[in-house]
């Protein structure tokens, strides 16, 4: 059987100015303007979202679950990139 889907393609959004960018779903797109378009149609066609990224899933990679502990472990070792080992100066305010 002949694959006859379009590329698919993932879809981020943005839902106001200096918002983080969120993964809201996919679409299928022959190329980069078409799937922005759907994107548009699909997922910002009531005004929620004020910027679209529109990346190909083939050019996404990710981290298997099986490499969760010897992947992140390196990060673990750094205790000073925790803030509770930092003293605050005097007159500082803290929020």
């Amino acid at each position: 059987m002949a694959d006859t889907q379009l590329p698919l393609w993932e879809v981020f959004t943005q839902a106001g100015h200096g918002a983080p960018h969120e993964h809201a779903g996919s679409v299928h797109a022959a190329d980069a303007e078409q799937a922005m378009q759907n994107a548009r149609d699909v997922y910002a066609r009531r005004g929620e979202a004020v910027s679209l990224w529109v990346v190909p899933s083939s050019a996404i990679i990710a981290s298997a679950p099986g490499d969760a502990g010897p992947f992140f472990d390196p990060g673990n070792d750094k205790a000073y990139r925790h803030p509770q080992f930092y003293k605050v100066p005097r007159g500082v305010r803290v929020f």
